[in-house]
């Protein structure tokens, strides 16, 4: 038999970092995870590895090309956003892989929008809340400001997905996906870098900005060898999504976050939205997704532990319970009005729940869920407003789990609600991104697998 082509794809969280290689029918022939111990950076906050992950990916590729039931004909990338890895002249890393979540000094960041134009306006021309850190850019100003001999050592600032890309091709760029992922960067309006990065002179520590099927071509073991750009990974999990179906749609990709992402509305944030920690992405072919963010995965984990604790079960007892009718309706209260014109998702109420008032572990399960649910429907609807999509598709963690999707399903009665699943949906994107670099056959057809959720119960109170 011959050797199948396949592309590798390293898809790079915060936890897990994992290498797939992918046949020429998008089928996953081979995967492998690994995790790795954070270290400290000079503050003591902790910090991707980032000399480790790279000396990984070396090892990992090479290690595959080598396979005799493999012709590896090239690499892909995808990796969590707001994280830039600083290299000098001789590509060596300068500072740290510093945290997202590090906290961000309020001194400084005043300072900043006092310099330009407040916090409204920022966010308005970037399409990005005010979040510290996690607005990329303003990593880039501290390190400025505060490590200014540091700074000046630096040639480029790569995001992550770039800079993995850059440890194989040597080639250094930028991205529009990563560019866009709330870094207040990008002026959404203009469709260029925002003032004040040019005001600052941060443009030339940014590499030239590469289209996403832009490949670099290298010899490997004496054959061709492409290395593509990488990609943010939300932008990539979204990929498979807008290149299977025409037709608009809502995608609510529920992990840690769950992520409300319309690639169909290009209403322009409002101030109201922002204030919802609504954003814009922007997508591989550098179209804004307008989005909102809710952190009911974590809370979902967090209320799951304190329900094992109190019940005298598993922590994993909630996979065991189907949805109810009969529960819904003996734990619906007056205040699941889901048809609410609330601008605000607000808190997730029920770690304020007295967990004696329920009886039953599937008791208390099923309010956990219509809590969530109330929330979630309010950020969903924050990215569906003055749109014509009506049509959800829900994947990651919660697309699995019924309590959720009828609960979801008839909280939208005036929406059709789909379980979706893309194994590997990440990754699948990176690999179909640069696509037509490494693939000769035509997109195959049925990636998505749905399933569609009918009004089960009425929650419009």
């Amino acid at each position: 038999m011959g050797k199948t082509a396949v592309l590798a794809v390293f898809d790079i969280g915060k936890t897990n970092k994992k290498l797939l290689l992918l046949d020429e029918e998008y089928r996953i022939v081979y995967e492998e995870s690994r995790q790795f111990s954070e270290i400290h950076d000079e503050d003591g906050d902790a910090c991707e590895d980032i000399a480790a992950l790279g000396a990984w990916i070396k090892d990992r590729l090479a290690t595959v090309s080598t396979r005799s039931e493999f012709h590896v004909v090239g690499v892909n990338f995808s990796a969590y956003g707001a994280s830039f890895v600083h290299i000098d002249c001789e590509g060596e890393v300068v500072t740290p892989l510093y945290n997202y979540l590090k906290p961000y000094p309020l001194a400084l960041q005043r300072r900043f929008y006092e310099q330009y134009g407040g916090e409204a306006q920022v966010s308005r021309q970037t399409a990005s809340p005010v979040l510290g850190s996690l607005n990329s850019g303003m990593q880039l100003y501290r390190l400025k400001h505060e490590q200014p001999q540091t700074y000046r050592r630096i040639r480029f600032s790569l995001h992550l997905p770039q800079y993995l890309a850059y440890v194989i091709s040597g080639q250094a760029c930028s991205d529009m996906t990563s560019i866009g992922c709330h870094t207040q960067l990008w002026d959404f309006q203009r469709n260029a870098y925002h003032a004040w990065v040019t005001a600052e002179g941060i443009t030339k520590t940014l590499a030239p900005i590469t289209p996403a099927d832009a490949v670099v071509s290298l010899p490997w073991n004496d054959r061709r060898f492409i290395v593509g750009p990488g990609l943010h990974d939300s932008s990539a999990a979204l990929i498979p999504y807008l290149l299977g179906d025409p037709e608009p749609f809502v995608l609510l990709s529920t992990g840690t976050w769950c992520i409300s992402l319309n690639p169909f509305n290009t209403i322009p944030l409002t101030a109201r939205e922002l204030e919802a920690d609504c954003l814009c992405y922007l997508n591989y072919q550098g179209t804004p997704v307008k989005a909102s963010r809710l952190f009911a995965g974590y809370e979902h984990e967090e209320q799951v532990k304190r329900l094992a604790h109190h019940y005298g079960v598993s922590v994993e007892h909630y996979r065991c319970i189907n949805y109810s009718a009969d529960i819904v309706r003996a734990v619906t209260t007056p205040e699941d009005a889901f048809q609410t014109l609330e601008d605000i998702p607000g808190e997730i109420i029920f770690k304020y729940r007295e967990l004696h008032a329920y009886p039953s572990y599937a008791e208390a399960y099923h309010r956990l869920i219509l809590d969530t649910v109330r929330c979630q429907t309010i950020s969903t609807r924050l990215v569906m407003h003055n749109s014509e999509t009506r049509r959800i598709f829900v994947d990651g963690g919660f697309s699995k789990n019924s309590v959720f999707m009828h609960a979801l399903a008839s909280a939208l009665p005036d929406v059709e609600v789909y379980g979706a699943s893309v194994p590997q949906a990440t990754a699948i994107g990176a690999a179909l991104a640069i696509h037509a670099q490494w693939n000769p056959r035509q997109l195959p057809a049925g990636l998505i697998s749905l399933q569609h959720y009918a009004v089960a119960h009425d929650l419009s109170l």
